[in-house]
């Protein structure tokens, strides 16, 4: 064989191992997440992971730990690594603008989920009607207790659509049902905090009949703060329906949940992506079904 015919041969077997690289690479769809610390998130997560694997994509998940500046740092970073799509749960919905519109500059399309984004340009948002649930919340104490219940409500964290969203709902239902609203305050989605100011209200207001928490993590906390209290009768009800906050309404600790699907807006989320990626037209907003859990 003389040097000629090697060179094209050994010039068609590198475009040939080209070619089937190039099949088999799989496209990154990325997910930027507020926190992992928080059974919410992990399971969202999950359900996205899942129909990556599924669908064939390369899932890079980065954790935001609750902080705007990580979160726009975490975006900065996937621009420059063959992202095609940008699936992000905010850690705040106002400062989260400056990630999106840093995605937009670098022409990946953003789906939001769970929580908005108040600035920047999103192809679509995936999450459950957080108003909704927290008006279901509320009715849900009001069909329990009466009209003129007093009620003490543990708020997410600040700057988020979500505890925007359901305390919105909530409040909605309280004066309707005209609510003695003894105090509202975050606690900041976290179970710890949700302790640690449940404690605290308690000592001013020993008078109260239900507590609504907007999120589980809130609500087990605030259970945690009763049983130290020594107080049996006061109703809690949670949000979100993890797993943790399940077990607490089967066990008789919580009176009920306000379920979301985390794991479902994982997987709706990648499933919107995946038709994102192939030219397919996706609705602006996609809601996921709620439902109340009780005993």
């Amino acid at each position: 064989m003389n040097l000629k015919k090697l060179a094209t041969l050994v010039s068609a077997i590198a475009l040939s191992a080209t070619v089937s690289t190039n099949a088999m690479a799989k496209d990154t769809i990325a997910l930027v997440i507020s926190t992992l610390n928080n059974p919410f998130f992990v399971s969202l997560k999950d359900g996205a992971q899942k129909e990556a694997d599924k669908l064939g994509y390369n899932l890079v998940v980065l954790d935001s730990q609750n902080n705007p500046a990580k979160e726009l740092a975490n975006v900065q970073d996937l621009t420059v690594r063959g992202t095609k799509v940008l699936l992000i749960n905010p850690t705040d919905s106002d400062a989260v603008g400056n990630a999106v519109k840093m995605a937009n500059k670098a022409k990946i399309p953003v789906i939001t989920l769970d929580r908005v984004a108040a600035s920047g340009e999103v192809v679509s948002h995936v999450a459950s009607d957080n108003t909704f649930g927290g008006k279901i919340a509320g009715d849900f104490i009001a069909r329990k207790l009466g009209k003129g219940a007093k009620v003490i409500q543990l708020e997410g964290l600040a700057g988020t659509s979500a505890a925007r969203e359901r305390g919105a709902g909530f409040m909605k239902s309280a004066e309707k049902n005209k609510f003695v609203i003894l105090a509202s305050q975050p606690a900041d989605f976290d179970r710890t905090k949700g302790l640690n100011v449940m404690q605290n209200l308690l000592t001013a207001h020993p008078d109260v009949q239900a507590v609504f928490a907007q999120n589980d993590e809130m609500a087990l906390g605030a259970i945690r703060a009763l049983q130290i209290a020594g107080k049996n009768g006061v109703m809690v009800v949670g949000f979100d329906g993890t797993a943790d906050g399940i077990k607490a309404v089967e066990s008789g600790k919580m009176a009920a949940t306000v379920a979301q699907r985390p794991d479902q807006i994982g997987v709706i989320g990648v499933e919107t992506a995946d038709r994102v990626l192939k030219g397919e037209k996706v609705q602006a907003i996609i809601p996921v079904d709620l439902k109340l859990v009780t005993k």
